[in-house]
């Protein structure tokens, strides 16, 4: 293993022993305390939905660039190390080209599903009216999708690679997003392995996890916005 790994000193010299710890607390606050499950399908549904995006935001975005910025001796090279970089442009747009239509037609036959409609959106008050919509999914981008690929794309992934190899680095944050989608739907768990591989790979040949964060949010934004659509037309 790496010695920058085994000295918890990554890339740009930042604590990785105190990146991954906070992470491992805000990954076991957010699976539970401040998950809103208990709140589904009550009338205070949206507020807890909201609270638990603003969660993933300050737990699993804020806490580890705080953390990054505080104690790396050079902390642009330590987020560039953890995706926060466009990488390989070329690549990435190649890449989200042949994966945005891959994406829309997973939102779309999702969006079919009754299963996944009972599930998505997250919170049934998102469709109230479009202002509504459009505000809960700039919240679900910004406060969920983009904590969640910087997490298991940026810094469970890249870094990792060179400490113990590509395999074991892309098993970790599979594992890790696939449990993360226990009780949902049984296709929506199939393809969250699925995607872990997938968007891994991407990032690791990208160096970003830009392109998988737009590849992924497109898919899931994409389902409530065909959920919506389904559902006017059929009131």
């Amino acid at each position: 293993m790496a010695g920058w790994l085994e000295q918890a000193a990554g890339p740009g010299g930042v604590r990785l022993d105190l990146v991954y710890l906070e992470i491992a607390v805000g990954l076991a606050l957010v699976a539970t305390v401040l998950h809103f499950r208990r709140r589904k399908g009550t009338p205070g549904e949206l507020k807890a939905v909201r609270t638990y995006f603003a969660a993933w935001a300050v737990l699993l975005l804020g806490g580890p660039c705080a953390i990054i910025a505080l104690t790396a001796a050079r902390p642009l090279d330590a987020f560039a190390s953890f995706g926060w970089t466009f990488g390989r442009v070329g690549l990435g747009l190649g890449l989200i080209l042949v994966g945005l239509p891959v994406a829309l037609r997973l939102g779309f036959l999702s969006s079919r599903d009754a299963a996944m409609r009972t599930m998505y959106p997250l919170a049934r008050a998102a469709f109230a009216d479009v202002p509504t919509l459009v505000r809960y999914e700039l919240a679900y981008f910004f406060l969920y999708y983009l904590p969640w690929e910087s997490v298991f794309r940026g810094v469970l992934l890249l870094p990792l690679v060179p400490a113990i190899g590509l395999v074991p680095a892309l098993a970790v944050q599979t594992v890790l997003t696939t449990l993360l989608h226990l009780g949902h739907p049984g296709p929506e768990v199939r393809a969250a392995a699925g995607a872990g591989l997938a968007l891994g790979l991407v990032a690791y040949f990208t160096g970003s996890f830009v392109y998988p964060l737009i590849i992924h949010s497109v898919s899931g934004i994409s389902l409530d916005i065909f959920a919506f659509v389904r559902e006017r037309r059929t009131s």
